[in-house]
């Protein structure tokens, strides 16, 4: 039987994400529960884990769940809601929380401490062989630090809302995930604190973290928010490059191909991580392991996005460690066309029947699909003291997804471009980029575009969005002084309705998502001094301005 505290602590939450999540029905009873089991690292670290095991005699397949966030809030509700499903759930704290030995460096360490958990698994006796990793962003991560190289081998993988690499998100298009990287340095660095459930209901941390997030420098951003000196914080800011070889142990995208295990992946068009989720899907599809995809309307912490992560779960580690089938669908990669609100299932991403198709920037605002006459270039005025704002998009905070454009359209530092209304339904699905052909006074400026729907009542909303970091020597030089800069946005399934207009803003800033340019060429982490910087997009022959658009039209 549970232990009794536990069944006076959670008992009663799983029951009722069972039925909002609307999973299958239980099919066993929680056996024993075993906390704070400890594990032994190659370096002598104990790292602690809490055991759920389903009720009943027989042999019962295992899921593994590696996680930063603690284990008996976490443990207590998945760790039921796995057993009572016939799975035995083991979930460990990684290195350095929650009284796992060690410290906790981000990334760092996941690699050789999860080899040393599965060498563990291996030797216990309830452990019959069937081993599946699951879970989403950090937890993701951590499958796919092991995945190509586990012993004994997985046979299953449910990495959702993650990636093979975070640096690829903390560095996008050359900038710095500001608002994401400092909402997590908090969180983290905070939850182990006495009250730290009540901080997060009543949004002390984020309210922190808004009153301070314009300060600078940057490298001592984590002292105003967290009260201290957070070192991966430090090195977030000190190593502002994906490409910088600090954080080459910790780039997994290498080893993505070489996996093996049957993978589901789900991930929502506004969550954070998307384009380097659709990277490793690529990856794992072009070396002949193609995985189950759910691409849905969420954000990163949506829950319906959590209830679907959960479901695929559970139905991947029935069909794969059971041989139960039952619960698959019938097309292995299922999407959400937003503007259409339905679901639809494809055989592989990037879906097929779309082709890239440019819409122009014309003078006077206006979006086409022809190409440009003569016309003069728009201009408009960064400044750096006064940022242009964000509105919605992928944040991790509460602040992302689908939100109203106007007050940020209306800026001086934002210009927009706008279709005519559709005379017919416009459907884009996939990968989207925009080439912009831009000249400036200054050799440090970021090129921001986002994709907008804007209605019949004129209200903007935003569909996906990208940025590209300007320093001298970064986009295509032209003898002009006029530089092509590729966009890469966020990919998408968006209908365009008949009547409504396609949209596309471009800026030189989206704070505090990215880390605003200063204009300067500083370093990233101790910066402090602000120089405006004036753009002008073309829009001309030989200089046409496009974003492109995987569509097709209805």
């Amino acid at each position: 039987m549970p232990e009794p505290r536990y069944v006076a602590r959670v008992a009663l939450l799983p029951r009722l994400i069972e039925r909002l999540a609307k999973l299958p029905p239980a099919t066993h009873r929680v056996g024993r529960v075993e906390r704070d089991v400890s594990i032994p690292m190659d370096d002598g670290a104990q790292l602690l884990a809490d055991v759920y095991h389903p009720g009943g005699a027989e042999p019962a397949p295992s899921v593994l769940m590696r996680s930063p966030y603690g284990r008996r809030s976490f443990g207590g509700l998945f760790g039921e809601i796995h057993a009572r499903r016939g799975f035995r759930l083991i979930v460990q704290s990684c290195r350095g929380t929650f009284g796992s030995g060690g410290s906790f460096r981000p990334q760092f360490d996941e690699r050789d401490d999860g080899l040393a958990t599965l060498r563990w698994i291996q030797a216990q006796s309830w452990f019959d062989g069937r081993l599946a990793m699951s879970g989403p962003s950090y937890l993701g991560y951590v499958q796919w630090a092991i995945a190509s190289d586990a012993s004994p081998p997985l046979t299953a993988l449910c990495p959702h809302i993650t990636m093979s690499s975070l640096a690829g998100h903390w560095y996008a298009g050359g900038s710095f995930s500001l608002d994401d990287a400092i909402g997590w340095t908090a969180l983290v660095s905070g939850q182990e604190r006495r009250f730290a459930g009540l901080d997060r209901l009543f949004g002390t941390t984020a309210r922190r973290v808004a009153r301070h997030i314009d300060g600078l420098p940057l490298l001592t951003l984590d002292e105003r928010i967290v009260g201290r000196p957070v070192p991966f914080w430090r090195d977030f800011v000190s190593h502002a490059s994906a490409q910088d070889p600090f954080w080459a142990p910790a780039d997994h995208t290498r080893r993505v191909a070489g996996v093996r295990a049957p993978v589901a992946m789900v991930s929502g068009w506004y969550d954070i991580f998307l384009p380097l989720q659709v990277t490793d899907y690529r990856a794992l599809a072009s070396a002949g392991n193609p995985p189950w995809l759910v691409i849905g309307p969420w954000t990163h912490t949506s829950f319906p996005g959590m209830g679907e992560q959960l479901r695929d779960s559970l139905a991947w580690c029935a069909a794969h460690l059971r041989g139960d089938r039952s619960q698959l669908r019938a097309d292995p990669v299922r999407l959400h066309v937003m503007g259409a609100d339905e679901w639809r299932g494809f055989a592989s991403w990037p879906p097929p029947g779309y082709a890239a198709e440019a819409w122009h920037l014309h003078g006077g605002g206006r979006l086409a699909r022809e190409a440009p006459g003569v016309s003069e270039p728009d201009a408009y005025r960064y400044d750096p003291a006064d940022p242009t704002p964000i509105a919605g998009g992928t944040l991790l905070s509460a602040a992302g997804g689908r939100r109203d454009q106007r007050a940020t359209e209306a800026r001086r530092d934002v210009l927009v471009y706008t279709s005519d209304a559709l005379d017919r339904d416009v459907e884009v699905i996939g990968e989207v980029s925009a080439e912009i052909f831009v000249s400036s006074n200054s050799g440090h400026f970021d090129v921001f575009v986002r994709l907008c729907d804007v209605d019949e009542r004129g209200r903007s909303t935003n569909v996906c969005d990208g940025i590209q970091r300007i320093e001298p020597g970064r986009g295509q030089q032209r003898t002009d002084a006029v530089l092509a800069v590729r966009v890469a946005l966020w990919p998408t399934a968006q209908r365009f309705r008949k009547g409504h207009r396609i949209r596309v803003q471009v800026s030189s800033g989206a704070h505090p998502r990215f880390a605003r340019n200063l204009g300067t060429g500083e370093p990233l982490a101790t910066g402090t001094a602000l120089r405006p910087s004036e753009q002008s997009i073309h829009h001309a022959p030989g200089r046409a301005s496009a974003i492109l658009l995987p569509l097709r039209s209805l």
